[in-house]
């Protein structure tokens, strides 16, 4: 954890950030990555510190964080720009798609829980069945269609797949997203600063002896 949050801190900050560069080359990077191993070990080494709750609480963030991390990848796996002859068949991103799915309802199921501890396991299903009925009319509408690229990128033909490679991130044209992508990134932003906030408030009472 401590060193994919320095490598994402380095992307975001466009800092030099490996373990193949010497820590004189990519300070900043190792400076990230020490301090971090160094806030771990003192909250373990200090006492009464509830290291449970603070593992269930990071693993309940990663679950409710993981489908928009999907998302983005699954937009990565379809830009023609970066991946050219590799980009995802009709059918992989049925499947991917189908996957997403399943990790939104238990991401939703996981925020119900925070709200009503005492959810039934009938409420559960009712929200797995919901969300594959939603998932299905989803699909049927938009008919599982690619996402749009860039009318300036050429396709490129499968006979490249042995000998592509990705361009220079300088040289690749910016995504354009088109307006039914910018509606459903909004709703999952929406949604993850809702879900989110929920679990911190209930990580909150439970570290402050709240019910």
């Amino acid at each position: 954890m401590s060193l994919s949050t320095a490598y994402a801190i380095g992307d975001v900050l466009d800092l030099r950030h490996s373990l193949h560069r010497k820590p004189t080359e990519a300070k900043a990077f190792y400076g990230v990555y020490c301090g971090l191993i160094a806030l771990a070990a003192a909250l373990v080494l200090t006492p009464g510190t509830p290291l449970g709750l603070l593992t269930n609480a990071v693993q309940t963030l990663a679950s409710v964080l993981l489908p928009s991390a999907t998302v983005f990848l699954l937009l990565l796996c379809n830009d023609k720009a970066v991946l050219g002859p590799w980009v995802n068949p009709k059918g992989l991103n049925l499947f991917t798609g189908a996957v997403i799915a399943v990790l939104v309802m238990l991401s939703i199921i996981l925020t119900a829980s925070v709200l009503y501890p005492k959810i039934s396991g009938e409420t559960i299903v009712a929200i797995l069945v919901g969300g594959g009925l939603a998932a299905l009319v989803i699909y049927l509408t938009f008919g599982g269609k690619r996402p749009t690229v860039e009318p300036s990128v050429e396709p490129a033909g499968q006979s490249l797949r042995n000998t592509w490679r990705m361009p220079p991130l300088a040289v690749l044209p910016p995504r354009q997203l088109t307006a039914l992508n910018w509606v459903w990134l909004f709703v999952l932003r929406a949604y993850l600063i809702v879900a989110t906030g929920l679990v911190l408030v209930r990580i909150v009472q439970l570290a402050t002896g709240g019910a």
